[in-house]
């Protein structure tokens, strides 16, 4: 089925600064928003710790960032985006020590699909990982589990888009230079559920690409299965700008 579309946290002060170093924990909490323990957090994750230490970042539920997501976009249909009346100043100086996106993109390398214009979303409202053919390759899936499990995103949307290149050359299969036909493999199965119908192929890769991520990582099934994140196929149409969702 096809549907048409059209948290931050604050520290603590110590009670005496001068008389005693910060603590432990004061200390982790600095380093961690401005970056520096990023990568360690993430490391722990995949071995094995709970992700839910290191996501505190939006509090919006999967379905209400998916619906944000989709109100942008219908307001991006109608012409009526309002995410650039935000005082750009204030998003980069917010922006400058940590990023708080509420959801994640998987989307094609096209430059015909501007994410964030698309879905009305300005600076770090957004985590967006842009491939040709929008492929689950192994550091896409590392990209949209850092996104989850370390900055909080709540949604991650696969986003095909009409007219893709990259599965009209897969239909097609013709001898192509340098390392293009690295993106035959990852959308031939698309093709094989589809034929040789490029929109139909298109949607198709979408949804397979999706269940991919949902499948291929511990991470993110670990996520899902806790209701703490959403993994959804969409496809958005290069002529209206219109995403829906694929079902």
């Amino acid at each position: 089925m096809i549907t048409q579309l059209a948290a931050p946290e604050a520290g603590a002060g110590c009670q005496c600064q001068s008389c005693r170093p910060p603590d432990a924990a004061l200390l982790m909490r600095r380093r961690l928003l401005s970056g520096g323990l990023a990568a360690a957090a993430f490391a722990g994750l995949l071995s094995g710790a709970s992700p839910r230490a290191a996501r505190a970042q939006t509090n919006l539920t999967p379905d209400a960032a998916l619906e944000r997501l989709l109100a942008g976009n219908r307001r991006f249909v109608a012409g009526r985006l309002d995410s650039f009346q935000e005082d750009l100043d204030i998003l980069k100086q917010n922006n400058v020590e940590k990023q708080e996106p509420f959801a994640a993109v998987l989307s094609c390398a096209d430059s015909r699909v501007p994410v964030e214009l698309a879905f009305d979303q300005s600076i770090g409202h957004l985590f967006v990982a842009r491939v040709a053919g929008n492929i689950c390759t192994p550091e896409i899936i590392a990209s949209l589990e850092y996104g989850a499990a370390v900055l909080g995103t709540a949604v991650i949307v696969v986003l095909g888009h009409s007219g893709c290149g990259a599965v009209k050359a897969t239909i097609s299969a013709k001898p192509v230079p340098g390392q293009i036909s690295a993106l035959y493999a990852p959308i031939r199965r698309a093709v094989e559920v589809a034929g040789q119908d490029p929109e139909a192929a298109i949607k198709a890769n979408a949804r397979i690409q999706a269940d991919l991520l949902r499948t291929a990582s511990p991470v993110v099934a670990d996520l899902t299965r806790q209701y703490r994140l959403k993994v959804v196929a969409a496809c958005y149409d290069i002529g209206s700008g219109a995403v829906t969702l694929l079902d």
